[in-house]
């Protein structure tokens, strides 16, 4: 069985924003992340802060799911 490659969750943020149907503009309006952050966020040139993501995804209604049980410290 082949595993296959996992997509960052940056990139499934972006798909997230393009599949929103807004524009980055009122997104960045609607959650109060400077326009030019988001931006840059989008296009890969820089990532964003913990407070700016959690408004985003907390915007998009994105959760975090995970696909295989977590490791108990030992």
């Amino acid at each position: 069985m082949t595993k296959q490659p996992s997509i960052k969750m940056t990139d499934q943020i972006r798909r997230a924003i393009d599949e929103s149907g807004l524009t980055r503009y009122r997104i960045a309006h609607d959650t109060g992340i400077d326009e030019s952050t988001l931006a840059k966020f989008y296009h890969g040139q820089r990532g964003l802060s913990l407070d700016n993501l959690d408004r985003l995804c907390g915007y998009l209604r994105l959760r975090i799911v995970m696909d295989r049980k977590a490791k108990r410290g030992k």
